[in-house]
Parts: structure tokens; sequence; C-alpha cells
């Protein structure tokens, strides 16, 4: 086995109580956030600001349900049973490392008393808050790598491109099986050479990216943008075409990866 050694001390900004955290609501039937279904808890709280965010509701730490670690057991053991041969559970957000020391605490006792696939659905930023052995716990990492140039990534998200290719290059120490997730976003992040590059350097991380996901943007999120009397500066862009989505999925495929 490969030998995890620790990372840096955590940073400004996080949760890092291991025994309360913050959870904004749960799913129990989802089919989109790792293999199989789902139990996704969308963990409250994210340091970024992405203007094509569908969950904005999410942002504040405490806009979250005050929970303990008993309080989120209770919630998915009704259903451990059927996740056990059926699918998992998936940490979203809201950025679930922004509390990585309650998920982390979470995610050890699902695997002790249930032994469910775990996924963590993250943009990395925040991984120098944890130890390797944080990961032990973790089955899949979802990556989210908004865009692959640095100046229109802090446009994207109002935060820097490097911790989070710094994060994808500790997984490929790690060897931690991750799948990369990109939202193409018509005029924003489906620039042909752009999505060349972000294959580019998805492909150099190796054998550990078990698929690549290309997430068509959609206007979903519209309604909590105007409940939380925030300005969405993207109302009037389209959803791409399923042309538009399969060519920007090509040219990742053309790199030998799978693509879906």
């Amino acid at each position: 086995m490969h030998k995890r050694v620790s990372a840096p001390t955590k940073p400004t900004g996080v949760h890092i109580d291991i025994d309360h955290g913050f959870l904004h609501s749960v799913e129990t039937g989802a089919a989109v956030d790792g293999p199989g279904m789902r139990f996704v808890f969308f963990m409250a709280g994210c340091q970024f600001r992405c203007v094509y965010c569908h969950n904005p509701d999410t942002w504040k730490l405490h806009n979250g349900r005050r929970v303990d670690v008993d309080d989120m057991l209770k919630e998915i053991r009704p259903y451990a049973g059927f996740l056990k041969f059926a699918g998992g559970v998936t940490f979203s957000g809201g950025e679930p490392m922004m509390q990585a020391g309650f998920v982390g605490n979470v995610m050890s006792h699902i695997k002790k008393e249930m032994g469910l696939h775990v996924a963590l659905d993250t943009q990395g930023y925040l991984h120098t808050g944890v130890e390797d052995e944080w990961f032990d716990n973790v089955d899949l990492v979802m990556l989210d790598i908004k865009h692959i140039d640095p100046d229109k990534y802090h446009a994207i998200t109002a935060q820097y491109l490097q911790p989070t290719l710094d994060f994808a290059q500790r997984l490929k120490r790690l060897k931690q099986k991750m799948w990369m997730r990109y939202v193409l976003v018509p005029g924003l992040t489906d620039d042909t050479d752009d999505v060349n590059k972000m294959a580019d350097y998805v492909a150099s991380l190796g054998d550990i990216v078990e698929r690549v996901e290309v997430l068509p943007f959609h206007q979903m999120g519209i309604s909590k943008w105007d409940a939380l009397g925030r300005k969405y500066t993207l109302r009037d862009t389209p959803t791409p075409t399923n042309d538009q989505t399969e060519a920007a999925r090509d040219i990742f495929r053309a790199r030998g990866m799978l693509v879906t």
C-alpha cells in the first residue's frame, strides 16, 4: 500500500468541529451523484461564488440545520441495506470539505457501521485542511474543475485555480479514484482551446480518472438566486445543445477517457 503523508494544517475559514456540523438537505434517490443510486448529504457552506451555481442557498454555513453524527446516521440508516448493493452515500454541498472534521467523522462511522461506498463531490480548494488519512474512508472523489484558465476560473468562482490543481495532483499521488466533472456553459467554459487544455490536463492524471462527466449548463437554480435577492448574470445564457455537449465530450474521448 502507498504511504500517506500528512498535509499542512487547516486553512482559515473552515468549520473544524468534528462532532457537529451544518446540513442543508438530503436526497434519497439520486442517480447522478456517483455510481448507482446515491443518498446525498448536501452540506452547508462554500467559499466559492460560482456565477452558475444552482445551490446558492448553501453558501452560508449557518443556513444549514445544526446536526451531530447520530443525526446524520439516523438519516441514512433506513436506506443502508439497499444502498450497500445499489449505490452508496455522496457528500456534496455547498462544499463538504468546509466541514472536513465533521464530514470525516461521519464518513468513518458510515464505513464502520454500514460498509457503504462513499463519494465526495468537491472542488478541492480546501484540501490542505485534512491529512492524507482523511481519504481512507473515501472510495471516490468527484472533482469539479470549473475552468483550466486561471483568470477565467477566478472570474467564474471568485477563487483561485491552483489549489484545485494541487488537489488533483495529491489525488494522483494517493492513487485515489476520481471522476472529473466539467460544467459546459456557452460563452464561458465551451471554448474549444480551453476544453482541449482541460482534456490534456485530466489525461495527465492517468488511470485514477475513471470517467469524465461533461454536464450541460441549466437554469434550474435561477429561482433560488431570485429568492435570495442576488443578481444572476447568466439569465440569458442558453443550455448547450446536444451537439455542443457531445462535441466537448468527444474532446475528452479523443484522449482515451470514458466520458458521460
